[in-house]
This record gives structure tokens, C-alpha cells and sequence, in this order.
């Protein structure tokens, strides 16, 4: 059990963030062996396009097991909502010293934390004689690179989801409080008196300054990321899954009754179906094999019919069906 606790001003200082680094170096971890069965296609194929691109020193760094990822591939979210080249910029900009820091305690490890040491690779051992400022270049050319390959022709969609859920968190926070927000966030996470807990194997109990909460698409469970390798006040990092069976089947495509089809045409049914839940057109697009022009054209269409609403969420434009829509598609 993981327990922090935190007095009413730091509470009053946590803060909800969307980072796309941190859905990259997720898969890094042991998750991204193995993902969560209802996580999306393009999470479960990011290891296999990493070992396939070439990126010796991500390669090395990625985990099969339980360990430890250096902190700098990881920075903590800047803002609400830093876009993937303003984390990059502050992972290239890290003190050369806080590399070589962390690399040794990969090396070393930190009996405290109960993190163990290992072997450092050929590959490892050469970057760190190369000193820490070409280890961070070279981390943030393969992140980039990584990012390029695995992630990029997914995350409109993907932030979309992502801004949604903060969305959903604000509305839970301003109508019953800060208690029902962190106890609606996962059943791993329960929020009691003063403190929030996290189920985990490991046994930390911390008093800490604030939490930055980030919800993930990669994470299969609740975790807590803590920097081992530095002993200033650092905010713990609060991670929690958000894709469960039901946001899964809410934004998978559907089929549309005979009747729905045949008054509004497949391809607008299929789209109605689909809008259960908040969905960008790049999201529609992406799991009903259509270009985003198309599903932009025909959502326009079921806007001005009223069966459709639409909202901003950051820069993506979410749509959901109106009660009309629903009874539409119902058959009702």
C-alpha cells in the first residue's frame, strides 16, 4: 500500500495533467509487454515498433520486469496540457549531472527505495562516458523518433480521451468535492482523512507537498511514480488508468439497427451508434476506417439534424449524441 498524505493547502495545489511523454515512457515499462486486455491496438504494438526502429539507447532502457526508468526520459508535466516537443525540449535540457545521477543508480541501485542495481550494457556504459549532456540529446533525438513512429498518427484521438476525463474530474470536483473526485478516479484508489492510498505491492508512506494527477491510456493499473535517485521534495506523480471496459465499447464502432441505417444511410448510423460517449472525428475516423473529411462532413450533418452535439476540449472538437440521437438510434 502506497499512502500520501496531504494537508488541505496541498490539496488545494494538486493539479491534473495530460502528458504525452509520459504515455511514451509507459511503454518502457513492464506494461508495455503487456497491456491491458481492452487497451487500444496501437498501445500494445508500441514495444514492437521500438525494438524495430533502431533506438539503441531507449532499447536498453526498457524493462521486461520490475526496475527502474530514469526520471529525465519523464519530466513532470509543465502545464495542464505541454505538447510532446515542450517535454522533449525540457528532457534535452536536463542537468547533465541529474543523468548521470540517475544512470548510476541504475547501475548502483538504492537500497532504501528497495530499488536493486544491475549491469550496465555496452550501449549504457558508452553514453555515460560521453557525459550527460550527449545522453540527454540522444535520449530526446529516440523519443522523438519513437514518438514519430508509435504514437503521433494516434493521439488526437487518443488526447481527446484523455482531455475528456480531465473534464469528467473537474465536473466530480466543483459539484461534490475533492474526497468523491480521487474516490472516482479507480478502485485501487481510495481517499480517506487526509490521506490518499494506492494499492500496491510495495510499502511507502509519504507526507507530500501536492499530487500531479495524470490520467493514462497505457497504464493498466494505478501506480505512484517516486524519484529514488534525488532526495529534494518532489511531488509524487499520481497515474491512473482510464480506458475500462466501458469507455472501450462506448467509443468502438456499433452497428446501427436495419431501421437506423436505412433512414439515415450505414455510414451516418454507424457514426451515430458510436456516440455514446465524448469522440473526436480523428477517433471516428481512426476505428471506422474513414477519412477524417468524410466523418467530418457527415457529423455536420447530424449537428444540424440535432442529433449530434458538440464541444471544444483543448484543440480537439468532441461530439456526442443528443437525447434525440439516442432514441434515434434506439429504435425509439
Amino acid at each position: 500500500m502506497i499512502e500520501l498524505t496531504v494537508d488541505a493547502a496541498g490539496l488545494a495545489r494538486s493539479r491534473f495533467a495530460v502528458s504525452p511523454l509520459h504515455e511514451v515512457v509507459a511503454t518502457l515499462l513492464s506494461w508495455g509487454l503487456q497491456p491491458a486486455p481492452h487497451a487500444d491496438p496501437w498501445v500494445a504494438r508500441a514495444r514492437r515498433v521500438l525494438r524495430r526502429a533502431r533506438l539503441p539507447l531507449l532499447s536498453e532502457l526498457a524493462l521486461d520486469g520490475p526496475g527502474y526508468v530514469p526520471d529525465f526520459l519523464n519530466p513532470y508535466p509543465s502545464r495542464p496540457s505541454p505538447t510532446v516537443e515542450e517535454e522533449l525540449q525540457r528532457v534535452r535540457s536536463t542537468p547533465p549531472e541529474r543523468i548521470l545521477s540517475e544512470l548510476e543508480a541504475l547501475r548502483d541501485g538504492r537500497p532504501r527505495n528497495a530499488l536493486a542495481g544491475s549491469e550496465l550494457s555496452a550501449v549504457l556504459q558508452q553514453a555515460i562516458a560521453r557525459g550527460g549532456t550527449h545522453v540527454a540529446r540522444q535520449a530526446a533525438e529516440e523519443m522523438q523518433r519513437y514518438w514519430e513512429l508509435a504514437f503521433a498518427p494516434h493521439w488526437e484521438a487518443a488526447k481527446a480521451i484523455l482531455d475528456a476525463e480531465v473534464g469528467r474530474c473537474a465536473g466530480v470536483l466543483a459539484g461534490h468535492g475533492a474526497a468523491k473526485l480521487f474516490n472516482s478516479l479507480h478502485p485501487e484508489i481510495e481517499w480517506a482523512d487526509g490521506t490518499l492510498r494506492v494499492e500496491s505491492r510495495f510499502r511507502i508512506a509519504l507526507r507530500v507537498p501536492l499530487v500531479v494527477v495524470v490520467p493514462s491510456l497505457v497504464a493498466p493499473r494505478p501506480a505512484v511514480a517516486v524519484d529514488p535517485t534525488r532526495d529534494e521534495n518532489r511531488p509524487p506523480m499520481l497515474v491512473y488508468p482510464i480506458r475500462d471496459k466501458a469507455m472501450a465499447s462506448a467509443t468502438a464502432p456499433q452497428s446501427p439497427s436495419a431501421e437506423t441505417a436505412q433512414l439515415l444511410g450505414p455510414t451516418r448510423a454507424g457514426l451515430l451508434a458510436a456516440l455514446a460517449q465524448p469522440v473526436s472525428t480523428a477517433q471516428l475516423a481512426a476505428r471506422h476506417f474513414l477519412s477524417p473529411a468524410t466523418v467530418s462532413y457527415h457529423l455536420g450533418v447530424l449537428h444540424r439534424a440535432g442529433l449530434v452535439t458538440r464541444t471544444r476540449a483543448g484543440r480537439s472538437v468532441l461530439y456526442r449524441r443528443t437525447p434525440e440521437g439516442s432514441r434515434l438510434t434506439k429504435g425509439r
